[in-house]
């Protein structure tokens, strides 16, 4: 099957519009429609509902879709550790969910970066569903969640356990007003939405949403406002007082896993890796 032709199966999955993935590609509109009539060719099923302005998976497409991510993931892999063996380097691709990057990751990857100048490193922000996907086809060498699923040829282990505290733009804030229209709900996972019903069982729906932590930051730095943020992203701005926790609110804790196979060929020096999030610099 050509790799080209499930690249652009997927953008346009991705982009829901024949027109926006032919643009992303680099190609007119009727050669995506050529490859997505080629592919249903050969499979022998329809893989799209075309609606003129909202084109979605048929169930057979969606199906096809983890099969199709996978197929991609391997290719991509095989060509990342062919073309690094060349080099004498050592390949790793690391996933992670997108926010994990704000609390934990930059941190770690320098460390990792400074004692290994070798490695070859990949970095995929991906979502829950599609990162223990890749780490079961082994198109990544570790990754980091919030879920913690119970998966045979895993290995998942606790990293990390960080505090989410809520900080206003506002000194003295109460969490009543913390909680008014300027405040940011960021989502850090399904326990922490958990927690956060639990804390504030009669919280409306929020005007805004935000899905990474270092842009909810700046959000509130630039327009005011207030939100859950790690305290290890906080410190300085409640140093330098442009940030302020508010002191009745209660603290939520959040713990990050890592995830990688058991019979992975680079078991012991991903377990390496992992380690150095422990050491002091």
């Amino acid at each position: 099957m050509d790799i080209i032709i499930l690249k652009t199966f997927l953008e346009v999955y991705r982009t829901c519009h024949f027109g926006k993935a032919a643009d992303n590609l680099f190609v007119t509109q009727s050669t995506v429609s050529a490859r997505i009539r080629q592919l249903e060719d050969e499979l022998g099923v329809q893989l799209f509902n075309r609606d003129r302005n909202n084109i979605q998976l048929t169930q057979s497409g969606r199906k096809f879709l983890k099969h199709a991510e996978s197929i991609l993931n391997v290719w991509n892999r095989a060509h990342l550790d062919i073309n690094i063996h060349e080099e004498g380097k050592i390949p790793l691709v690391i996933g992670a969910i997108p926010s994990l990057w704000d609390i934990y990751l930059i941190d770690w990857l320098a460390k990792v970066r400074k004692k290994y100048p070798k490695i070859q490193i990949v970095t995929e922000a991906v979502s829950t569903d599609s990162l223990f996907r890749q780490l079961l086809d082994q198109s990544i060498d570790l990754g980091f969640t919030y879920e913690f699923p119970q998966l045979d040829e895993l290995t998942i282990k606790e990293a990390l356990v960080f505090e989410l505290i809520l900080v206003s733009t506002q000194k003295d804030q109460t969490v009543d007003k913390a909680l008014g229209s300027n405040y940011i709900f960021v989502d850090w996972g399904t326990s922490f939405s958990n927690e956060h019903t639990r804390n504030f069982p009669a919280f409306p729906t929020p005007d805004l949403k935000i899905d990474l932590g270092h842009i909810a930051r700046e959000f509130i730095l630039k327009c005011g406002g207030s939100a859950y943020l790690p305290e290890p992203m906080v410190k300085k701005d409640i140093i330098e007082k442009k940030l302020y926790r508010v002191k009745d609110a209660p603290g939520i804790n959040r713990k990050l896993f890592v995830a990688y196979r058991d019979d992975s060929d680079r078991k012991d020096f991903v377990e390496q890796l992992i380690a150095l999030h422990n050491r002091k610099q």
